[in-house]
């Protein structure tokens, strides 16, 4: 994995706690079929400023992030997993882990879902505001380690607004915000695929990680949502 790139995981790791935003904007017409999201994560932190654009449809998920003029897209449809290098086409395709793909369920949305993460760690509401003109609640949750606090609409979304975390063991502080919402768009199957001129290597989810326990980084771009890949300890 190219070096400039290897910051880029530990800050986008933070994505599956991440979240600022705005409300669903209300199309004209709502497509047919499964229920589609958009919006963009801007996570701050010791390594500057990325932005990531999130898309998905049903359980479907495409992300990209420009890092260093680098476009590192992340597809995850079905059974496979892509990540590539949106500038050189290189990257892997993944088999994923057959439990995590029978958990997947299309009525959800595959990211955002920091409220279910963190109150299953243990997260208890702090206190309430209004944001943009919606009810929020303000979840916190610490251990010896980290202190995670967590900005979410109190509704049935549950859209997270702001996530915080903070190292004790480091001191580093980082800050994702979600903005520009969007739902119900009208996303084809389509934007779902690996461009069809990118060069990825094939291996199974357990390849990935008996390799990832040898050699650390595996292929040329980063990993990301990897709760997407492989069922979590």
């Amino acid at each position: 994995m190219p070096p400039f790139l290897r910051p880029l995981v530990t800050v986008c790791a933070l994505l599956a706690l991440a979240a600022v935003a705005g409300g669903a904007a209300e199309p004209d017409k709502k497509p047919s079929g499964p229920t589609t999201w958009y919006a963009q994560a801007l996570t701050r932190g010791e390594g500057g400023l990325n932005v990531t654009h999130i898309w998905s449809k049903g359980a479907a998920l495409r992300a990209e992030t420009v890092v260093a003029g680098h476009k590192i897209v992340t597809i995850v449809r079905g059974d496979r997993y892509y990540a590539y290098d949106g500038l050189t086409g290189e990257g892997l395709s993944i088999r994923r882990d057959p439990a995590v793909v029978a958990a997947d369920r299309p009525e959800q949305r595959p990211f955002a879902r920091e409220y279910d993460v963190l109150t299953k760690q243990g997260a208890e509401l702090v206190r309430e505001e209004t944001m943009l003109g919606r009810k929020a609640g303000i979840y916190r949750v610490t251990d010896d380690h980290s202190r995670r606090e967590l900005t979410v609409t109190q509704d049935a979304m549950r859209i997270p607004l702001r996530v915080e975390i903070f190292d004790r063991d480091s001191g580093a502080q980082r800050t994702t915000d979600y903005v520009n919402w969007q739902s119900d768009l009208a996303i084809p199957d389509s934007f779902f695929a690996p461009d069809a001129h990118a060069t990825l290597q094939e291996m199974d989810y357990t390849e990935y990680l008996r390799r990832s326990a040898q050699e650390g980084a595996v292929g040329p771009v980063p990993v990301l949502y990897t709760h997407m890949l492989f069922k979590q300890k």
